[in-house]
């Protein structure tokens, strides 16, 4: 089996040589945050293209910053690590990328003071599809999002993914592929893993950040390819459960799920059952820019092999 490489604290390094302790506080406490990155393999340009890396680590270091955790890096300085250790993999395939910041202090305690021992990361996995589906059938999760006063989800916690774990393990065991998750205040929030939009009278319409949503680089892409390819007016509001049953369409956004249409929520049909127009032409039009075939957005990507 060929070798594996990570970034870990400054230096490219066999992966098999880095280990975390059962002691460590990440993995008591879930002291850390981390980001989701995606490379897209193209065949037509042999090359592999990293979207988004700069917006991407800029969220990334944002959440390290709320919960007080040092990188020493700028997102730039991060964006070329990520080329560099891509290069080193030899990945020639869509590739998900996976930076991470924790606290690696082995005593017993949930303090996040200090920052002698934070470390920064970054693995890749290969990638293709992140769910079988096609079309993904929901159901709402009696796990009440947490909200941004509690474990702020804009952070990227690793400890906050349990909410989205028990609410997605939840759905599935009562035979759907995925939950969808409303608020405090009883409204739709998002998925486990993905923002949600809807589409409705011609307007596409997605929760606001202060519904306790992660700001999504995907969910800003679907926004501004609705807008300027489609013409399509795009509404952040807060969106009642109802909405959902009602829509013309639904779909989901994300970096692992990309755009995917959403065609039945707690066992009631969205419009006809099938994938909606709007969400289609989007799921097109992001394939289009993420493999390079858009020059438009070509400033979207950064090319690892330099082709």
């Amino acid at each position: 089996m060929d070798k594996s490489y990570v970034f870990y604290n400054g230096e490219i390094v066999e992966e098999e040589k880095v280990s975390v302790s059962i002691r460590s506080r990440v993995v008591n406490y879930g002291l850390g945050v981390f980001e989701g990155i995606r490379a897209y393999w193209s065949d037509e340009d042999q090359e592999l293209y990293g979207f988004k890396l700069i917006e991407h680590y800029k969220r990334f270091l944002q959440s390290a910053k709320v919960v007080n955790l040092k990188i020493d890096y700028t997102a730039e300085e991060l964006a070329d690590f990520t080329i560099e250790l891509l290069r080193k993999n030899g990945y020639k395939q869509t590739t998900y990328i996976r930076p991470i910041a924790y606290k690696d202090t082995k005593t017993v305690g949930v303090s996040i003071e200090g920052h002698e021992d934070d470390v920064v990361a970054i693995y890749l996995q290969p990638m293709g599809k992140y769910m079988e589906q096609e079309e993904f059938r929901v159901k709402v999760s009696s796990w009440v999002r947490i909200a941004d006063n509690m474990l702020p989800p804009r952070t990227k916690a690793t400890a906050g993914y349990l909410n989205s774990a028990l609410a997605s393990l939840e759905a599935k065991r009562a035979g759907y592929d995925e939950a969808v998750l409303l608020n405090r205040n009883g409204y739709v929030c998002e998925g486990p893993g993905e923002n949600i939009f809807i589409y409705k009278k011609g307007k596409l319409i997605t929760p606001p950040a202060s519904d306790d949503i992660l700001e999504g680089i995907t969910r800003d892409v679907v926004m501004q390819l609705a807008r300027e390819e489609l013409g399509i007016e795009c509404v952040e509001k807060s969106i009642a459960r109802t909405e959902l049953y009602n829509a013309d369409e639904v779909f989901f956004s994300g970096t692992a799920m990309e755009v995917a249409p959403v065609v039945e929520v707690d066992g009631i049909k969205v419009a006809d059952g099938k994938s909606g127009e709007v969400c289609m032409k989007l799921k097109e039009l992001f394939a289009d820019i993420t493999h390079g075939r858009n020059e438009k957005y070509k400033d979207s990507l950064r090319p690892v092999y330099g082709k």
